[in-house]
């Protein structure tokens, strides 16, 4: 057993299950080469739509609006009506809606209550089909949150960063099971490799996870410089997805989207 969060998370597998692929509109994530994101950071409205133009052209599996980027995202009518024109400029490619904590290395910080109306009427604009809720968010919002994603048939994608370590390889592994038990679609750990070794470690359990416990497509990025390997090298452990940037990073270690899909592509055709 793993305790997290005061928690007590009980191991009751005994063998891989297989992991369920995900459908969002045209993508099945967990099946084949790991998908390419492409953040956008753009603190205003100019900003933001040339990141979207850059991040059109390279075709990317899915774009994130990391929300806490934008000046304006402590009033929600402006973060709404901004919402459905980045629904519209990007047609159908998936959009994954962040708001990233402060504490989890966000730009902003901002109340519990504040951050579960936004992320709450985000979900029920019916503008995404992806959005992100922390782990270590006080329980009765998570929960609530991951419900009102239910009734409007938005995808969970739970979430957990670490800027400042690389935990214990019992740790990671309990907080990526604890993020599929808890509701999560998809599920995310990012931690912050202080010496290579912890690179290998996160990859590790990455490759437990896969072998043994997956039920859901799951992302693992070491961040930093270190991590690059994490970042290109996914498939082989079975992380789902890699973030990769148009202009800006949105994580340490990011790199373009473009070397990305290159180096993605040269793994996946020769790990066939």
């Amino acid at each position: 057993m793993f305790v997290i969060m005061g928690e007590i998370v009980k191991i009751v597998y005994e063998e891989a299950l297989g992991v369920e692929t995900v459908k969002i509109k045209n993508l099945h994530l967990g099946k084949g080469m790991p998908k390419i994101i492409i953040p956008i950071m753009g603190k205003t409205l100019q900003e933001m739509s040339h990141e979207l133009s850059e991040a059109k052209q390279e075709k990317p599996d899915m774009i994130e609006w990391r929300a806490d980027a934008f000046l304006h995202v402590n009033n929600i009518e402006k973060v709404l009506r901004l919402l459905a024109e980045i629904r519209k400029l990007i047609d159908d490619i998936p959009l994954l809606f962040t708001f990233r904590t402060y504490k989890e290395g966000g730009r902003k910080e901002v109340t519990l209550n504040y951050y579960e109306e936004l992320l709450s009427q985000v979900i029920e604009s019916g503008c995404i089909d992806v959005i992100d809720v922390e782990l270590y968010m006080e329980q009765t919002i998570r929960e609530r949150l991951i419900q009102c994603a239910r009734q409007n048939n938005v995808i969970v994608l739970m979430s957990n960063h670490d800027f400042q370590t690389t935990p214990a390889n019992e740790d990671m592994l309990a907080r990526l099971i604890a993020m599929q038990e808890t509701g999560a679609d998809i599920v995310k750990l990012a931690v912050m490799p202080q010496k290579e070794e912890d690179v290998l470690r996160l990859l590790q359990v990455a490759a437990k996870m896969k072998s043994t416990y997956a039920q859901k497509p799951f992302i693992t990025i070491a961040m930093g410089p270190l991590g690059i390997l994490s970042r290109i090298g996914g498939e082989v452990v079975g992380s789902a997805a890699s973030f990769g940037s148009a202009i800006q990073a949105s994580a340490p270690g990011q790199i373009t989207a473009v070397e990305l899909r290159y180096m993605l592509q040269t793994i996946h055709r020769y790990s066939k």
